[in-house]
Formats: structure tokens, C-alpha cells, sequence
């Protein structure tokens, strides 16, 4: 999965897989897997003013992440 390298709040880089529909996030404290995420939530996020609160409030506290690093 192609990473996108960001720099907000505790995000470090995002990457989506539509086919699987798994979004990727690396944070500063370990990368996590969240599955069922749909293209629009991804491209919302993506193109957020405030990327870190929409994943905040939108994908962390909505989404069961799996730690993969």
C-alpha cells in the first residue's frame, strides 16, 4: 500500500487500499489497520483542513483499528 506522508497532529502518513477498503495510518505511536472504510471517508480525510480531527472523531473513535507496527 502506497503511503502518503502528512504532517498532522499525531498522524505521519495515511494510505488506502480500495479494493480491500483498509485504510492505513501511521501515527506516532505505531501504524494501524482500520477495515470497512469506504473511498469517500478516505478521500474526506485525505483532503481534510484539519486531518487530524476528522480522523480523531470520524475513523479512531468510530473504527476498530489493528495495530500492525
Amino acid at each position: 500500500m502506497e503511503m502518503k506522508k502528512v504532517s498532522a497532529g499525531n498522524l505521519r502518513a495515511i494510505g488506502y487500499d480500495e479494493s480491500s477498503r483498509v485504510l492505513q495510518v501511521e501515527l506516532t505511536g505505531g501504524t494501524f489497520q482500520y477495515s470497512g472504510v469506504s473511498a469517500e471517508v478516505y478521500r474526506r480525510l485525505a483532503s481534510s483542513s484539519s486531518m487530524w480531527s476528522y480522523f480523531r472523531d470520524n475513523i479512531q473513535e468510530e473504527l476498530a483499528g489493528k495495530r500492525i507496527r
